[in-house]
Order: structure tokens, then C-alpha cells, then sequence
């Protein structure tokens, strides 16, 4: 499985696995292979119906609308999903 089939796989799994939500603008946010290289992590965004109620007054105040990062883990070599989980946020200080 090459970069490009990973991110495909990855995206298509999150409109399925969140299409009950109507989830919208979903795009490709990080890609990269595991350190053992028998994985693909990637991290897509999209937004959810309720983000958009947020954004009339993130508009006002400056801030950015809602959106949510999934990190999906596939595995190379038989192209499975493994794993979905949220995308941890590093702090620098």
C-alpha cells in the first residue's frame, strides 16, 4: 500500500464511520508511517453540523471555526483499518 492509497482508505473510513453525523469539509491533515513501517498513521479533519453553529461567533471574535482530527491507523500490508482515535494536541511552552 502506497501514501496515496493509505489516505484514501483513511478518508473514505471516516465518512463511513461518521456518516450518521453529516460530517463536511473532510481533507487530509498529516500522513506518515509507523516507526516499524508496518502502519500508515493518518490525521484527517473535517467538521460536524454543530462546528458551523460556533462559527458565526468565532467569526466575530477572530477565532477559527470547530473541527475535528481523527488519527486513523492502517496497517501496510493488508490495508486495514486498525485504529481511529482523536489526534493528541502537543503544548509547547
Amino acid at each position: 500500500m502506497d501514501v496515496k492509497d493509505a489516505v484514501r482508505k483513511a478518508k473514505q473510513h471516516i465518512q463511513e464511520l461518521f456518516e450518521e453525523e453529516e460530517i463536511t469539509h473532510i481533507g487530509l491533515e498529516e500522513v506518515e508511517p509507523s516507526a516499524d513501517e508496518t502502519c500508515w498513521r493518518v490525521t484527517i479533519g473535517f467538521s460536524r453540523p454543530w462546528d458551523f453553529s460556533r462559527n458565526a461567533s468565532s467569526a466575530i471574535s477572530g477565532g477559527h471555526p470547530g473541527r475535528s482530527y481523527k488519527v486513523v491507523t492502517i496497517d501496510e500490508e493488508s490495508g486495514q483499518v486498525i485504529s481511529v482515535r482523536d489526534r493528541q494536541i502537543e503544548l509547547h511552552s
